[in-house]
């Protein structure tokens, strides 16, 4: 029991003390510092639209940058055998890698949009918060079928 109200404690400040995120130029801040994905995934925990969102826009990066990649490392390296030696120039490689390059374009577009609505569901599921900290909370008696109890909000 002591644990669940720890958790439930915690959890309450968390959500209380939430700051909203920016995003400019790629990049998310929270109070003029840059967060990491890992802690830009941790504060979005609490809304999980805006965490599967952010999630999505990730994996499209990585997938999209990682095809790139290989396009661009293909046909270089072909383009690298046929100067040194004297193989045909466009081979196979360098159509494949072309058309890994030409592929990965829409995977990537859409990605920053993807992060910037993120964190537009993320900021706007915060709550306007008052500036002191003393009288912004409320306790109240509830009463229900499973009995009586105390609820504090902050």
């Amino acid at each position: 029991m002591k644990q669940f109200f720890l958790i439930l404690a915690i959890l309450g400040f968390s959500i209380s003390f939430a700051q909203k995120l920016e995003y400019t130029k790629g990049k998310i801040y929270q109070d003029g510092e840059q967060l990491s994905s890992f802690e830009t995934k941790t504060l979005m925990k609490t809304d999980l639209k805006a965490l599967h969102l952010f999630k999505k826009a990730k994996t499209k990066e990585s997938l999209g940058g990682f095809l790139l990649g290989l396009g661009i490392g293909g046909t270089v390296a072909d383009l690298a055998m046929g100067l040194a030696s004297d193989v045909k120039y466009p081979t196979a490689l360098t159509y494949a890698g072309v058309g890994l390059m030409a592929v990965s374009i829409p995977i990537l577009s859409g990605r920053k949009k993807m992060v910037k609505n993120s964190v537009d569901i993320y900021n706007s599921g915060l709550q306007e918060q008052k500036k002191t900290l003393g009288d912004n909370f409320e306790l109240n008696l509830v009463n229900n079928v499973n009995g009586v109890g105390l609820r504090i909000n902050f």
